[in-house]
């Protein structure tokens, strides 16, 4: 199993579990029946999991199932979540990283949980002061990473510098591209504008896209996110997840819109036999669930976040992201990057 991918998954936790955590597995296998170069450690009700298995068609020999009954509520909050959670489907799904050969950690379940847990059992990779929260949001050009997106609400310029150093290694090892573009999240394109923290961070990323890690653009505001000329876009976790709770907003907002306007009458309705191709292209493009997946960077082992209310085609998204990170080696290439930090300084 040496060179094999081994992930571990909480098949307990969100919505709908484990019913789309183990059909979302078994869209993965079907998808990838060829490679051999895979491996799941499941953790939860194994007669559960049996049973999605069984329905499923699903073969188990790239699975290894983990019985464990305890599962993390999503009532449940980070301050408690030490003293209940021990030993649940997430909290082994974790661990598994540190005793059972798991290369990388996927859930559905309690975000804030999940973070605690995580930077606990996982710890921050040396000299990190701050973990952050990344995801992949489609452009006009492909996609892009933003962080943070919630998990700090107060960020000084090192943190900022470390989002962008992680940021880059994370786009690279999905995406190939050896020098990324850079941004940071501000009210305006001037070096003149935003915050003193802001301000010193575009100072420090300046310096440090001499090495080569990045290309560091300047500043980019909220309506230049989509626009795709930006591969990294960089903020603290507070405007992070306005910015992101906004973007779900506002395409929920046009959708609904949409699908709104054609159906209100008879003409409207006929109009859609002509645009059919068309407004498929463009759900396809739109559809959160093939950018599901949230990752934690900064912690000496990588954890994939899947949204808990997706569906199985969402959630093998995710695993299809856990797959890929640890193919694209994630961790050297954020230790790599870091490395010219502690250079400059």
């Amino acid at each position: 199993m040496n060179n094999k991918v081994v992930i571990a998954i909480d098949a307990m936790g969100g919505e709908n579990a484990p019913k789309k955590n183990i059909e979302g597995l078994g869209l993965f296998l079907k998808q990838n029946k060829n490679k051999e170069d895979f491996y799941f450690k499941i953790y939860g009700d194994e007669n559960k999991i049996i049973e999605e298995l069984n329905k499923n068609n699903i073969n188990k020999d790239k699975i290894e199932i983990l019985n464990t009954l305890t599962v993390v509520s999503d009532d449940e909050t980070p301050l408690t979540a030490i003293k209940n959670s021990k030993n649940s489907s997430m909290w082994n799904s974790i661990n598994s990283q540190i005793d059972d050969g798991a290369h990388i950690s996927l859930s559905a379940g309690n975000t804030g949980v999940l973070f605690v847990i995580s930077r606990m059992l996982l710890k921050t990779i040396d000299k990190v002061n701050k973990p952050a929260l990344a995801g992949i949001w489609p452009t006009k050009k492909g996609v892009s990473v933003v962080l943070d997106l919630g998990a700090n609400i107060e960020c000084d310029e090192n943190n900022l510098v470390d989002f962008s150093e992680m940021g880059s290694a994370l786009y690279k090892s999905l995406y190939g591209d050896e020098k990324p573009k850079v941004s940071l999240l501000n009210i305006g394109s001037e070096e003149i504008k935003g915050t003193e923290i802001i301000k010193k961070a575009h100072s420090k990323l300046k310096e440090l896209s001499d090495y080569g890690d990045f290309e560091f653009t300047g500043y980019i505001e909220g309506n230049q996110i989509f626009d795709g000329n930006s591969n990294i876009i960089v903020t603290d976790g507070f405007t992070g997840n306005v910015a992101l709770k906004t973007a779900e907003g506002t395409a929920k907002f046009l959708t609904d819109s949409l699908k709104e306007s054609l159906m209100e009458n008879f003409l409207s309705k006929f109009s859609l036999i002509f645009s059919y191709f068309s407004l498929k292209k463009f759900k396809k493009k739109l559809d959160p669930r093939k950018y599901n997946g949230a990752i934690f960077l900064g912690l000496k082992g990588p954890v994939v976040k899947s949204h808990g209310s997706t569906d199985a085609i969402g959630f093998y998204h995710s695993i299809d992201l856990c797959y890929r990170i640890i193919k694209g080696d994630l961790m050297n290439k954020i230790k790599n990057n870091l490395k010219h930090i502690d250079a400059k300084n």
